[in-house]
């Protein structure tokens, strides 16, 4: 029988056979030039990077848009304050259309990011999307084969990337100071009330909220508190539900895993197994709290750990990644990095930063939008990165140890497939 996926592959493998591999669309913008810029999703996550792109010269504002009217009032004002003079829009279906549009950031939820990039793609917008960039594995690929399609600069939000510390920690790896590195280790640990989120009953959803749209391609819910999940003091909680995201594994496990690639030069795991659920909080969220993802790459294992009820670790730190070399370890979070020598009377190096790399992420892209490169975080890579988090929980979710076939963008496990795809609620179809 004939794969009719077969085509696709070979388009992802022609066109990303170099990740760093400059395009040219025929129109490069002069460095006076302002771009016309749109924001959809204006919850924490889009007003920060509202906030970010704000800072960047020759950038406006233009539209901001949500189906939530708080966010969108919030939105008008911050802009406002800093001298942009957007329009408030409830539908992003207008700011597609609209040909004088040049960027679009999307920080929706994550259900809604997929859709939202390859539109954005063929209406001729360069995107700025949040992390993760899918929900399924064929979603992300979907959206790298619309960025090479339509010749679109497509940067994901995994903005420690552009954080030099970061960098420059990779760089370390890379040059073998830490000797070979066998073991990675990633985790987020924290210690919280074991009510969580608590269980609020389904409602009718506020009025000054447009559920249907909220929901889009996502199966239709009652209006659940929790769902939504805005929250004045807390990210949003639809992370903890899986028809929206997938947990911490997605939430944050993609953050350090990026890294983790970054620095062995985009490789992805061969095999993964996970181990978890959903054993101290008593809410009604659906992910895991509990969790290890144990993940086979060429020449090293890492792990992703989260738990919920104790927040100890070595370094008295809540996340981070663990490089483990034969001649020393590195440690790396956001707040800098340091190289422990395994020699008992070698000195060791610490390194402080107090950036994570936003405001180089957007200075990056916009870059990358007047002069035709890939960006840091090109989607390609960010779709390899979320890939591996999306494959941790397809193993704990399907019990299953996976083998990837990075061929084929696929399990080599069928019956762990339909984990890798999802349908889309009518009347949203993902084409490119």
């Amino acid at each position: 029988m004939e794969d009719p996926n077969a085509g696709r592959r070979q388009f992802l493998k022609s066109a990303g056979a170099a990740l760093t591999t400059s395009l040219f669309t025929g129109s490069v913008r002069g460095a006076n030039d302002r771009l016309a810029a749109a924001f959809i999703g204006m919850g924490r996550m889009g007003t920060s990077n509202l906030e970010y792109a704000m800072r960047q010269p020759n950038l406006q504002v233009v539209a901001v848009c949500d189906v939530y009217q708080p966010h969108l009032d919030d939105a008008m004002a911050k802009a406002g304050a800093k001298g942009h003079s957007p329009r408030a829009v409830r539908d992003f279906r207008e700011i597609l259309a609209d040909k004088s549009v040049d960027i679009v950031n999307i920080s929706t939820p994550d259900h809604w990011h997929a859709y939202m990039t390859v539109e954005a793609c063929k209406a001729g917008k360069d995107v700025y999307v949040e992390k993760p960039v899918c929900v399924v594995v064929e979603e992300g690929r979907t959206m790298v084969e619309a960025a090479r399609k339509y010749n679109r600069v497509v940067q994901a939000g995994t903005m420690q990337r552009s954080a030099v510390h970061f960098q420059q920690a990779c760089d370390i790896v890379r040059r073998g100071e830490l000797g070979k590195v066998t073991f990675v280790r990633t985790w987020n640990y924290g210690n919280s009330p074991a009510e969580g989120i608590g269980n609020p009953p389904d409602s009718d959803p506020p009025p000054d909220l447009d559920w249907d749209m909220w929901l889009g391609p996502a199966p239709m819910r009652p209006f659940n508190r929790n769902r939504f999940g805005v929250d004045p003091n807390d990210f949003s909680y639809f992370r903890w539900f899986w028809d929206y995201a997938g947990g911490m594994m997605t939430d944050w496990g993609v953050h350090w895993l990026d890294i983790v690639q970054m620095a062995f030069d985009e490789a992805m795991p061969r095999s993964v197994a996970s181990m978890g659920g959903k054993l101290w909080f008593t809410d009604n969220r659906e992910t895991p709290d509990t969790l290890q993802v144990t993940y086979e790459y060429p020449g090293f294992v890492a792990t992703y750990e989260n738990r919920n009820a104790n927040r100890q670790s070595m370094f008295n730190k809540g996340g981070g990644i663990l490089f483990h070399g034969s001649q020393a370890t590195l440690y790396v979070d956001r707040e800098g990095y340091r190289v422990i020598p395994e020699g008992k009377g070698d000195r060791q190096t610490e390194v402080k930063s107090s950036s994570s790399g936003n405001a180089n992420h957007w200075t990056n892209f916009l870059e990358c939008v007047r002069t035709r490169q890939r960006p840091a975080s090109d989607i390609e890579k960010c779709f390899r990165s979320t890939s591996t988090c999306l494959l941790g929980n397809v193993a704990l979710r399907s019990r299953t140890r996976l083998d990837w076939d990075e061929r084929e963008l696929t399990v080599a496990q069928e019956a762990a497939r339909g984990l890798l795809t999802r349908a889309y609620r009518a009347p949203w179809k993902l084409e490119v």
